[in-house]
């Protein structure tokens, strides 16, 4: 009841706009069980039988490293230097394009050891991480092998999670979203719409799902509109530049989106 009376509320909110338009652009074909996202190369990025796959239909690079149990999370932000993680072993991995292993980070063996519950790709040489141990954002020097805490502890845990190179997107169990830069600024963002997944884009705007549509929600009027419809029910999606990628069971479906 609690959903659907959210939604509601979202949807009434909806005022006459330009609509989003999204145009089906083309269809790679392959069986995964998770998916990471594409880069501005053609390449595909997909998580299969625990091997980390990269692959432009005639090109293919896999990296699978048994010793560390399943990957929970790939970070593509830069297709140079590509982070895995790998949470119930406390540890990472730096992969470079080609996926051969640059790095790897095992947190319980830093000085100062910590339980890592989410990781991602920041710049400078950096790594956002939320430590469960001191339940603080911080961020880690994986050349020098050092950690910087970032503003205070969290009174509430982190349960998703997204960053880029200069900010750590979360909502925490209350389903309240925040935004941390570099700098250790806190933003808070509200709450969040019922979604099974979400994105966080430009300007506190966001795309997520729902009951097997994909919806918009602008960040300035609160506004929110349909993408694509139930007949696409995504299992995860991935949008850069305008492009939108739909992963479903048989593969991803590109469209051309424009947002506002």
């Amino acid at each position: 009841m609690r959903k659907w009376l959210l939604l509601f509320l979202y949807a009434t909110a909806t005022m006459a706009q330009s609509p989003i338009t999204a145009v089906k652009t083309g269809t790679f074909y392959f069986k995964a069980d998770d998916y990471a996202g594409f880069d501005a190369f053609g390449f595909q990025y997909f998580i299969k039988d625990n091997a980390f796959i990269k692959s432009n239909g005639k090109d293919k690079f896999e990296y699978k490293k048994i010793a560390f149990g399943k990957i929970t999370r790939a970070d593509i932000q830069n297709p140079l230097l590509m982070v895995l993680f790998y949470e119930d072993f406390n540890a990472a991995v730096l992969l470079d394009n080609q996926l051969n292993e640059v790095r790897e980070i095992r947190f319980n063996d830093l000085s100062s050891p910590v339980v890592a519950h989410a990781l991602g790709m920041a710049g400078q040489n950096r790594l956002w991480l939320f430590d469960t141990l001191t339940q603080q954002i911080m961020l880690f020097d994986y050349l020098k092998n050092t950690l910087t805490p970032l503003a205070t502890p969290l009174k509430e845990t982190v349960k998703t999670y997204q960053s880029d190179f200069n900010n750590f997107y979360w909502i925490d169990a209350k389903d309240d979203a925040y935004v941390i830069d570099v700098f250790g600024k806190v933003t808070a963002m509200g709450k969040v719409p019922p979604n099974d997944a979400m994105l966080f884009l430009s300007g506190q705007s966001i795309l997520f799902t729902t009951d097997g549509k994909l919806l918009f929600r602008d960040g300035k009027s609160g506004t929110v509109q349909t993408v694509l419809g139930t007949e696409n029910s995504p299992k995860k999606f991935y949008c850069e530049a305008q492009i939108l990628a739909i992963f479903t069971n048989f593969g991803i479906t590109n469209y051309k989106i424009t947002l506002p």
